[in-house]
């Protein structure tokens, strides 16, 4: 029988008072994500920014890799100069999620990368954001997760594509709440989905290995929805044939 694969997930900052009677603050991530990789057979860690360790060696107990949703990448990461919508800012995070990324794809080691995710993806290899997607009169309404607003729109994947070999599907339905997208794809970025107003809302490396990122929250509606649960269990199982390799 394999062993169990073991999945890292980057946890965010939770600040004094965010847990009731913790005076300090502490790291953490959404139950939904732990729920839809167990249920994909995988076992998780929660790795805390801060950590003095290489990311290769971070990395190295692990056969996944899960970057979650949060707040906004620095700006600077990107070129561009701060916008006036911009929250949760975490530094350290920012840091160490670009350089997992990168420490993953050498070991390939395979990655889910989930609304903030995705952006951190797409700005690792040299991409931009769209800091503010409401002040864009062009685009559907995406939520504003600041604001405490989301929304559910269709994503249309391409064929041939890493999404649509997972999903097994044309068009997937999808629980979004995210301020900002992909604008430029970085180097060696290929887009792979799009919501009905042209926005980004998947993309892979083309590089070998697997590197996909989703803007949406495929942990919402997984535990009712085949197709976004798909994106776990075949994370999953690839990380499992890194056991059995």
């Amino acid at each position: 029988m394999s062993e169990t694969p073991h999945i890292a997930l980057v946890g965010y900052h939770l600040t004094p008072g965010r847990v009731s009677r913790w005076t300090v603050g502490g790291y953490g991530v959404p139950s939904s994500y732990v729920e839809c990789l167990r249920r994909a057979g995988g076992r998780t860690a929660i790795v805390p920014p801060g950590e003095l360790v290489s990311p290769e060696e971070l990395l190295e107990p692990f056969h996944g890799l899960v970057l979650v949703g949060g707040g906004d990448v620095e700006p600077h990461r990107y070129a561009q100069e701060p916008d006036a919508h911009l929250y949760g800012l975490e530094p350290d995070r920012d840091e160490l999620e670009l350089s997992l990324l990168h420490a993953a794809e050498r070991a390939g080691v395979p990655a889910l990368c989930i609304c903030r995710g995705m952006q951190v993806m797409n700005v690792a290899f040299g991409g931009t954001l769209f800091q503010h997607l409401p002040d864009r009169p062009d685009l559907l309404e995406h939520g504003v997760p600041a604001e405490g607003t989301g929304s559910t729109h269709v994503v249309k994947t391409a064929p041939g594509s890493r999404l649509a070999a997972v999903a097994r599907a044309e068009v997937l339905v999808c629980s979004s709440h995210h301020h900002q997208g992909v604008d430029l794809l970085g180097r060696g970025i290929v887009a792979t989905g799009w919501s009905e107003d042209g926005l980004v809302e998947a993309i892979e490396r083309e590089a070998d290995g697997w590197m996909l990122g989703v803007q949406w929250h495929p942990e919402d509606t997984a535990d009712e929805d085949p197709g976004q649960q798909r994106l776990f269990d075949t994370l999953v199982e690839l990380a499992r044939m890194r056991i059995d390799d």
